[in-house]
């Protein structure tokens, strides 16, 4: 990274992003990094520290003599409220500033019976989340929906998907209980963050990630931001049509897309089409579990279908790795292994070289962990975090 200049990093906000990556754990190496005066740095100190955004730790190492006092981020100096929408069960957590739930809830929400129903629920459970913790303390809210979402205003666009949902547009609703930054985007948008930053930051800076579940969708992670397209429609994998189709209707209107072919719920129509008498993902398993060679063709042709739609989106990005999660990709290696097998076979060599795809790190709770990363990265952005200060003195 280059050395940024003096003004540059001379604002309080600029001094907290600098405590919280590490860049900058002292005193001194504030003054060292941004060129600021040794009154100037201790100003912005104490400013955050006393907005509770910043706590001195004394027992850093030293190297003789009296040890420097460490700046460590307060990431119990505010809260986030979560709450990660599916399409039947929901997760609600209340988390700290750095991501981590501190409680959380998970309940069975059919999304389908509308905002009305759905976000009184979810208001409900973050406050008896919050317990004895004052309103005061909470710093924003993040919510992924399993629909498709204009990101900037926070709107549900899907017409054939969450129906009641389509064209709410959601922040305002919530923000009339919790007047904070609302943030609302796509339910694997945020979980392709969550998995990111938790789990491959330090590794790689282009990810997919693909969930396979009762639908199928995909997160796309860019240059280490998640890439949401010009009004937030990226990632929509789950409607790209596959070769060698029967002809499927999908729930969009469109034919054989992979969604129709491929994810939990073809499966279980697929067999029930031939006579078997499953009802959940459970049956399915059990079914894989025993050898049934019937299932295991059926979810073996469904990863063969979603690897052909994966290949694609691999020869297009080039990520670094490929993410498989959801609870059908998690629950049958059949299906991940006929990925693997046509994701190799299909993608260029140079795309492959080094592409790795690999099964959840985080598992569920990679969506609460996006949401509240979504919005950290927004309410503690140096100017945000500058603006605030301004409007709330010493």
């Amino acid at each position: 990274m280059s050395r940024r200049t003096a003004a540059a990093l001379a604002t309080s906000g600029e001094v907290l992003r600098l405590i919280r990556t590490g860049e900058a754990v002292t005193r001194s190496d504030l003054g060292r990094v941004t060129g600021l005066s040794r009154p100037a740095v201790s100003l912005r100190v104490s400013e955050l520290i006393e907005h509770g955004l910043v706590v001195e730790d004394s027992d850093g190492p030293s190297t003789g003599g009296r040890p420097p006092t460490r700046l460590v981020f307060n990431a119990a100096g505010g809260v986030i409220l979560t709450a990660a929408l599916g399409a039947s069960r929901t997760q609600i957590a209340v988390c700290d500033l750095s991501g981590t739930a501190l409680e959380r809830t998970d309940l069975a929400i059919d999304v389908e019976e509308g905002p009305g129903a759905v976000l009184p629920l979810v208001l409900k459970t973050w406050a008896d989340l919050l317990g004895d913790r004052p309103a005061s303390l909470v710093r924003g809210v993040g919510m992924g929906v399993p629909a498709t979402v204009e990101f900037a205003a926070g709107r549900a666009e899907s017409a054939r998907v969450m129906a009641s949902w389509t064209g709410v547009v959601i922040p305002p609703i919530i923000a009339e209980r919790f007047p904070v930054p609302v943030f609302v985007d796509n339910d694997v948008n945020v979980i392709a963050i969550g998995e990111h930053r938790a789990a491959y930051a330090d590794q790689v800076a282009d990810l997919l990630y693909v969930k396979v579940s009762t639908r199928i969708g995909a997160g796309i992670v860019a240059g280490g931001q998640i890439l949401r397209g010009a009004l937030g429609a990226a990632g929509e994998i789950g409607h790209i049509p596959v070769q060698h189709g029967s002809g499927v209707l999908c729930r969009c209107g469109n034919v054989d897309c992979v969604d129709s072919v491929a994810s939990g719920t073809a499966i279980l129509r697929d067999l029930r089409e031939r006579g078997r008498d499953v009802t959940s993902l459970a049956d399915v398993v059990a079914l894989v579990r025993a050898g049934d060679a019937e299932t295991m063709t059926i979810v073996r042709e469904a990863g063969r279908n979603l690897g052909e739609v994966i290949a694609t989106a691999v020869n297009v990005l080039n990520p670094s790795v490929v993410v498989l999660g959801g609870e059908v990709a998690e629950a049958f290696q059949p299906l991940v292994g006929a990925v693997r097998e046509v994701v190799y076979r299909r993608s260029t060599a140079l795309a492959t070289r080094n592409l790795r795809i690999e099964l959840s790190r985080l598992g569920p709770g990679a969506g609460i962990t996006g949401c509240a990363l979504m919005v950290v990265d927004h309410v503690l952005a140096p100017d945000v975090i500058d603006a605030g200060l301004a409007a709330q003195p010493l």
